[in-house]
């Protein structure tokens, strides 16, 4: 997904082995999102080579029409989706298959308007697991799980309501424990499926019948299973509340409200119950810039909204059964929260991402001599050192709903999330605590990544994508400090327990429409029993990357062609237990290797 088109959306909105090989009381190798509980996307066996494609399976059939229904949002056909990781149990894999009607508007794009077409008409599709075994080295369709889940609406209308998800379709995935593949249902529930037939074992409803309103009631998560086989997972009920939901392997269920976990957000100083801090978006034009406005000006407060997870959170849970989550007010997606949850789902703390980030204005960007009000990308003359241009204060993580960014719980106990913010180019931050809810530090990069891990040596290394993009840093208005940066370059970087830099590796392949290089559409990249990191390219190549560098390098281990990519969604890898490399591009699942 290229970063330019992306910020366009932002104008629009203004511990060991056991963390390595994951749980699953029934031992399904890729049994979720990221692999295991921890989120941790490593495997303990070698990747195979990337010699040849082994099989190519289309999951959406959509695809063309959903990137015409995005062509006049973001001047290109961009792919919007997120997708499930492929779930791997032996001999088996699972994956989404999308069925059913999509609407295209007349004219592309006039779901922008409110038109019941297109994105605001996903409603009508219908989601679908398919069970493939292995068959004489072909992938062969065993069985297809019909489920009512149906993601967030759009509620995208420019006109009378507001940008909504702007066609950043949510992800559907299930996850295998207890010897059975437990699927999202509609209104919050989940389907318990068995996975030699099929069929529904159980269908678990956390809700009392009128206690919610099913029309209004999502799964909003990928669905965690912990170390004792329970699944956990957020539901949303638009407008009236939000819960953390744990169903154990007798499918009993415990509940608890997000309003319970983080019911008291502090006010700000000044600001009337009930509201938030904002941005200068709100009173400031672009005749104010460079932002702040003044060196003393303090932004507006606007209505904070109670507190909800975000969308596409998928909870992690660490070794100690500890589940975290992420927070955030549902009218200001600048106040949030890392959540740490008791087993029994009982608070153990909740630590801000509000006004941790020091790196802004004279750091990441320059400050302007006296007088001067054109230099891109800057702040305002006599501003105080690292203070975000928008609010004049400490940066904050804004938890979008258009990312699928989870936690990542890392073998010393630590975990972290990545967001965006306001002011570092559409690149965000990866924001890092300690297992008691301490903030440690922070990496310049966070949009739309789970990182993975790599265990190595007694320690450990983190990896993420780097991706530098076409973007202005904090504004969009037609001024010459809102220039958009260059793009690239393009890396995906291995950073230290503190989060340094060890190495990065360079995509350099250019044309004429990307003479930087390309992007690496990779939302969880993958690491091997020898280090080797597996991620995805939007030139359409999957690459595996060698340990053992410093620096900057460009040589991969190996790369194999699957598709062109371009405008492709951010989508995730897995490996099987015999290496098989699973990797998604334009609605293919593509399976890689010797």
């Amino acid at each position: 997904m290229t970063r330019v088109h992306l910020a366009a959306v932002l104008i629009f909105v203004g511990l060991g082995l056991l963390v390595l090989t994951g749980f699953g009381n029934e031992g399904a190798f890729w049994s979720q999102w990221g692999r295991n509980p921890q989120h941790t996307s490593m495997v303990d066996v070698p990747g195979q080579p990337l010699n040849r494609k082994l099989a190519d399976i289309v999951y959406d059939t959509f695809v063309e029409q959903e990137k015409a229904e995005n062509t006049p949002v973001y001047g290109a056909p961009i792919l919007t989706a997120h997708y499930q990781s492929t779930l791997i149990d032996g001999n088996s894999f699972y994956m989404v298959k999308k069925s059913g009607v999509y609407p295209s508007c007349d004219p592309p794009g006039n779901w922008l308007f409110g038109d019941a077409c297109g994105p605001n008409a996903w409603d009508q599709i219908q989601w679908n697991v398919v069970r493939f075994d292995w068959q004489q080295d072909r992938a062969a369709p065993v069985w297809s799980f019909w489920t009512d889940w149906k993601p967030e609406p759009n509620a995208t209308n420019f006109i009378s309501g507001g940008p909504g998800l702007l066609g950043w379709e949510p992800v559907f995935h299930p996850a295998l424990t207890n010897g059975y593949l437990y699927v999202p249902g509609a209104a919050g529930t989940v389907w318990k499926v068995n996975k030699s037939t099929g069929t529904a074992v159980s269908h678990v409803n956390p809700f009392a019948a009128g206690s919610v309103d099913p029309a209004s009631t999502f799964v909003s998560s990928p669905l965690t299973a912990d170390a004792q086989g329970d699944v956990i997972y957020n539901v949303i009920e638009l407008n009236m509340s939000a819960w953390l939901v744990k169903v154990a392997p007798n499918d009993a269920v415990t509940t608890v409200t997000y309003a319970t976990l983080v019911p008291n957000v502090p006010p700000p100083p000044n600001a009337p119950p009930g509201f938030c801090p904002d941005t200068f978006f709100l009173t400031y034009g672009p005749d104010s810039l460079p932002w702040p406005p003044s060196v003393t000006a303090v932004p507006t407060f606007s209505l904070c909204g109670s507190q909800r997870p975000g969308v596409n959170v998928a909870p992690a849970v660490a070794p100690d059964g500890t589940i975290y989550t992420v927070s955030v007010a549902d009218f200001d997606n600048m106040v949030a929260y890392l959540v740490a949850v008791n087993p029994d789902l009982t608070l153990k703390w909740a630590a801000s991402l509000q006004n941790r980030l020091t790196d802004g204005c004279g750091v990441l960007l320059p400050i302007a001599g006296p007088g001067v009000t054109d230099l891109p990308n800057s702040c305002r003359y006599g501003t105080t050192v690292g203070v975000d241009p928008t609010t004049n204060a400490k940066g904050s993580a804004i938890v979008s709903d258009q990312a699928s960014s989870s936690p990542t719980v890392l073998p010393d106990g630590s975990v972290i999330f990545g967001a965006v913010d306001n002011y570092n180019y559409g690149r965000g931050h990866l924001f890092h605590f300690d297992a008691q809810g301490n903030y440690v530090n922070a990496f310049t990069f966070g949009w739309d990544s789970t990182p993975g891990v790599y265990k190595h040596d007694q320690t450990y290394s983190i990896i993420v994508k780097d991706n530098h993009y076409p973007a202005p840093a904090y504004c969009g208005f037609q001024n010459p400090v809102c220039t958009p940066l260059p793009p690239g370059p393009f890396l995906i970087s291995q950073l230290d327990a503190n989060l340094n830099i060890e190495w990065s590796f360079q995509n350099t392949t250019i044309d004429a429409q990307n003479p930087n290089g390309y992007e690496w559409c990779v939302n969880a990249p993958v690491t091997d029993l020898n280090g080797l990191v597996y991620v995805s390219s939007e030139d359409g190549h999957v690459y595996s990357i060698p340990q053992g560098h410093t620096g900057v390098f460009t040589q991969p281990q190996q790369r194999i062609f699957l598709k062109e990519a371009l405008g492709a969604a951010y989508t995730p890898l897995s490996i099987g237990e015999d290496g098989k490399v699973y990797a998604q591009n334009d609605g293919h699942l593509f399976v890689v290797g010797r």
